[in-house]
């Protein structure tokens, strides 16, 4: 049961129009991509995926399931959106209220047991060695947890273990850790616990598995242990991590590596012409996507699938989402550009000293330029850092033709 509904807010103006799970990563892919892959790559072929905020990308998406080879006559992928019952129709208010709203779609198969994953994490995990770990032991419950640095345990729903790693005791964000065993959001449940955990709490408001369900089967006496993981695994729930993740894939020694032979991640991919590099162009240390049109210089930056970069142009440390067009003459730097935007020529983004972000300065901040999908910037602007544009933008929003650090100019919102 794969968690796919967030709205991400804290991604900005990329969640606007689609869910967290539908955003682009990686040049090619969507966040999805990485959880399902990993489904079929550890043999789970029945996948239910719960959707609720703008679902619409991630639907198209995801389709019947071909790219994961998940179009099944038995199991495969289904999409689960929250639906009127005859008691009226209710969103989904939790994590396990969510998976609670689907039992039926669950108990149609028979389970003896179920895997609950997040839509928005980038790993690679064999989730069959988790299952394996969870019949051994004979447990009702099984978590996934990887250790983290004693500074950020604090950050995390923390596991403390016996040596068979059983879990004795676990706290929620605790200011003095007693471990460093965070949570990752996975679960394996026995069928038959998760079904009783889920029916006795479902009055609980925002019914959640770290605050509701996890501490329920605790104290009624389940069998509950910790399954460590020791590979990479991303939480790209902000701008920062999500253009860190990116750079990542672009190291010499990739941390994350795309490229590995017995672990595809598997994605749907569009009729795409070759990619084209001019007689000027340099590219460095860069993903480039398929029919992308490249004229000028990239240099450490992850490029989507149909972007165009004209002559002379200079993209460095970014991330250009798919049919981005950058025109002549311009100069990029640590920018991060959602879907179809326009940047027109001689524009320069990135620059001038760095200011806190006058709306969200916890969404756009160290010193990413972030613009919305279709935005339209004109010709011969200079954007500073810590900057959001949204939206079909003119010359007259840039006075003497600069917007400053820290500006947030949002046209979409003022059309609507």
């Amino acid at each position: 049961m794969l968690l796919a509904g967030g709205q991400g807010s804290r991604l900005g103006v990329l969640t606007a129009r689609m869910a967290k799970p539908a955003v682009s990563f990686g040049g090619k892919y969507r966040i999805i991509d990485f959880p399902l892959s990993n489904c079929i790559n550890s043999g789970i072929d029945t996948v239910g995926v719960l959707t609720q905020y703008q679902p619409l990308r991630l639907n198209a998406h995801i389709g019947i399931g071909i790219p994961w080879d998940l179009d099944r006559n038995i199991g495969g992928v289904s999409v689960l959106p929250p639906y009127e019952k005859m008691m009226g129709t209710e969103w989904y208010t939790g994590t396990a209220n969510a998976i609670y709203q689907n039992m039926e779609y669950m108990e149609s198969y028979h389970p003896d047991y179920v895997l609950i994953l997040s839509g928005d994490h980038i790993y690679k995990m064999d989730y069959e060695q988790m299952l394996s770990f969870h019949k051994k032991n004979g447990a009702d419950v099984t978590i996934a947890v990887m250790p983290v640095p004693e500074e950020e345990a604090r950050r995390f729903g923390i596991m403390i273990t016996d040596e068979d790693r059983r879990i004795v005791d676990f706290e929620e964000k605790p200011e003095h850790p007693r471990s460093n065993l965070a949570s990752m959001g996975i679960y394996i449940f026995s069928w038959e616990t998760l079904k009783s955990a889920l029916t006795e709490n479902a009055d609980q408001s925002g019914l959640d598995f770290g605050k509701h369900v996890i501490p329920w089967c605790k104290d009624r006496g389940s069998s509950l242990y910790a399954w460590q993981f020791d590979g990479y695994w991303k939480d790209v729930g902000t701008l920062t991590s999500y253009w860190e993740a990116n750079m990542e894939l672009i190291d010499i020694v990739p941390e994350f590596n795309l490229y590995e032979e017995y672990w595809k991640i598997y994605t749907k991919s569009l009729p795409q012409p070759p990619q084209y590099f001019g007689r000027n162009a340099r590219i460095e240390r860069s993903i480039v996507g398929e029919g992308a049109e490249i004229l000028g210089e990239v240099e450490g930056s992850v490029i989507g699938c149909g972007v165009h970069i004209g002559e002379g142009s200079v993209v460095r440390n970014s991330i250009l989402m798919n049919d981005c067009s950058v025109g002549d003459g311009c100069s990029l730097d640590r920018v991060i550009a959602a879907e179809a935007a326009r940047i027109g020529n001689h524009v320069r983004m990135g620059v001038f000293e760095e200011r806190e972000n006058e709306t969200d300065p916890h969404i756009y901040r160290d010193g990413l330029c972030t613009i919305g999908e279709e935005t339209v910037i004109p010709d011969r602007v200079s954007i500073g850092k810590n900057v959001m544009i949204f939206g079909k933008t003119t010359a007259a929003d840039y006075p003497d033709g600069e917007l400053a650090s820290g500006r947030t100019l949002n046209r979409e919102a003022a059309e609507s």
